[in-house]
């Protein structure tokens, strides 16, 4: 009777899990349970999850630190991309940012400009005006008198700052001032920085080319800054007595010589009688110079007098005298600095081999000025679709990349899907010398 109900039971759909018996595994030797048996639960239960972060970050590291070492360009591999700022390839856009020398990125901004007139400069002499142009202005508030000779000129062929520079074609021409003693370079006493820009594309070899002479005519000229074959001296003439080595001419860039085909800028700078000198904003040379000359002389630009044997074919560029000590260490000529407050910048694109849901990223920066705040100071944001859809990074800080190098990173941020990655990092509250974010490298994780 009780098989019949069972029976029964079967039949009419009755059966239940009690009328099944709990079997031993070894009696199970053969077959197979279909997937949608087998509840997640069964399984997560007996697995210990696995987060890849630590190490992708870890590889993410390598590879920045290496791409520092070798100073190499952006690449990318299958998973990631990784720029170091070597160069502005990896960059796409910017607004009120800057790529640096310095191999950073920054809402830093540097740009070459005309000395302007302040109350130490004593003569200046600059050139932005049309080819051939023989009109010479100081534009110092002394207003000194300036001459040119022989058809000296300005020229529109090279030019450091504005649209043309002066032109000393190599035989006879030259630019003086009156003589006055405005200049005060006639005693070494005296204190004073002159500065100039020259380019040329063959230095007058054998006995030299003039770049500028202090002196009435001929032998009473006290020294002249000369060009031989690319070294630029320095040579006392009739008063000036030199603790230099020993030596009435001395080599302004202690060794090496000036190239071809590109703009020098040169500084002297004198401080009672101690010298320093100065090529492209880096320290040279050094030593003392005492003389009694006379400071109610001219200065030359160019030949000494006419048809002088030692005329520079060279172009000259922004040349000013001050009556003080410009520069005291290593400096970037007529350089000025701002800085925005606001900025930002995206990295390329990158195609990615499938289609991308979840994106990573470290950074490495600088402070500096001042401590930048992640995520407000500094924000990161990650698109998948070719940065039709950014979303915002929460970075959080790692142990520092090098001395002064900070990093941070993002994993797993749920991006809209695509192929087409890109990154953009935005600058905020920045303030010149009080906060400065300086971004040095990225690497993207996918």
């Amino acid at each position: 009777m009780t098989k019949a109900r069972d029976l029964a039971n079967i039949i009419s759909g009755g059966f239940t899990a009690d009328d099944i018996p709990n079997l031993d595994a070894s009696k199970i030797t053969s077959g197979s349970i279909a997937d949608a048996r087998i509840p997640a639960s069964a399984v997560s239960q007996h697995a210990t999850s696995f987060d890849d972060n630590k190490i992708v970050n870890d590889i993410s590291t390598l590879a920045l630190r290496s791409a520092t070492s070798e100073n190499a360009i952006a690449y990318s591999t299958s998973n990631q991309f990784i720029d170091v700022f070597q160069d502005g390839s990896g960059i796409d856009t910017t607004t009120n940012v800057q790529r640096n020398d310095s191999e950073d990125v920054s809402s830093i901004s540097s740009s070459i400009v005309e000395h302007t007139n302040d109350s130490n400069t004593r003569l200046l002499i600059t050139s932005n005006t049309t080819n051939g142009s023989t009109t010479f202005t100081d534009s110092s508030s002394n207003n000194i008198s300036l001459t040119s000779i022989s058809g000296m000129s300005h020229s529109t062929a090279q030019n450091k700052i504005g649209s043309s520079s002066l032109f000393f074609d190599g035989i006879d021409n030259r630019l003086f001032t009156a003589s006055t003693n405005l200049l005060n370079l006639g005693n070494f006493s005296n204190t004073y920085t002159i500065e100039f820009w020259i380019y040329s594309s063959n230095w007058t070899s054998g006995s030299g080319g003039s770049v500028m002479t202090y002196g009435s005519s001929g032998s009473a000229a006290i020294w002249k800054i000369n060009v031989n074959s690319g070294n630029i001296s320095l040579e006392a003439k009739s008063a000036a007595t030199w603790s230099w080595s020993g030596s009435s001419i001395v080599n302004l860039l202690s060794s090496g010589t000036l190239a071809t085909n590109q703009w020098h800028h040169c500084a002297f700078v004198n401080n009672n009688g101690t010298v320093n000198t100065y090529h492209n904003g880096i320290y040279k040379n050094a030593g003392t110079i005492s003389t009694s000359g006379s400071d109610s002389y001219a200065l030359h630009l160019g030949s000494y007098f006419q048809d002088d044997v030692e005329s520079i074919n060279a172009y000259m560029d922004s040349i000013r005298i001050s009556d003080n000590v410009r520069y005291t260490g290593t400096f970037t000529p007529n350089t000025l600095i701002t800085q925005s407050a606001t900025g930002n910048f995206t990295g390329t694109t990158i195609t990615a081999p499938s289609s991308v849901s979840s994106m990573g990223a470290i950074i490495t920066y600088q402070d500096n000025a001042g401590t930048n705040t992640l995520n407000t100071d500094i924000v990161l944001q990650l698109s998948a679709d070719n940065g039709s859809n950014f979303t915002t990074a929460t970075m959080t800080a790692l142990p520092d990349f090098s001395t002064g190098i900070k990093m941070a990173k993002v994993n797993d941020l749920s991006v809209t899907a695509g192929t087409q990655l890109k990154y953009k990092i935005s600058f905020a509250n920045q303030a010149l010398g009080s906060k400065e974010a300086r971004i040095r490298g990225v690497s993207l994780q996918y």
